[in-house]
């Protein structure tokens, strides 16, 4: 069963997913909290707020926004989709480049949490898993 991207069941199923594998993953060593602005949104109100926070050594994306962010990423649905689930560094990068993507607060903390996160077979699989809920239309 698949999901529209961000919506409360992609959500839910997203966490449950990496739930059952925060046992055999590495833990994140930066602690970053970055609050997200996602726009063109095609349901709700059109634009949502989450936050990613890696300070418990784990990528807990939620909805809403947390309070003291180290920075606040602005960016579209299309956007955020290649980012977090289609994991499209090209789209990703031109996105920036072209001012898609914009961020307030420390860009660093949020490169370092990118260069720390595990790219091994665990995290793929993670990966693919949570692009398999994913609707794509």
């Amino acid at each position: 069963m698949s999901f529209a991207f961000l919506s409360p069941e992609w959500i839910e199923a997203a966490r449950e997913i990496r739930e059952r594998y925060s046992s055999q993953t590495a833990p994140i060593e930066v602690a970053v909290r970055v609050n997200q602005v996602v726009t063109d949104v095609p349901f709700g109100d059109g634009e949502l707020h989450a936050h990613i926070d890696t300070s418990s050594g784990d990528v807990d994306l939620e909805l809403g926004h947390l309070d003291e962010p180290d920075a606040t990423i602005t960016l579209n649905y299309e956007t955020a989709r290649a980012l977090l689930v289609e994991r499209d560094p090209a789209k990703v990068m031109q996105a920036f480049m072209s001012g898609g993507i914009q961020v307030e607060g420390d860009l660093m903390k949020i490169m370092a949490m990118q260069a720390s996160t595990p790219q091994d077979d665990l995290a793929l699989q993670v990966a693919d898993e949570i692009l398999a809920i994913t609707d794509l239309d």
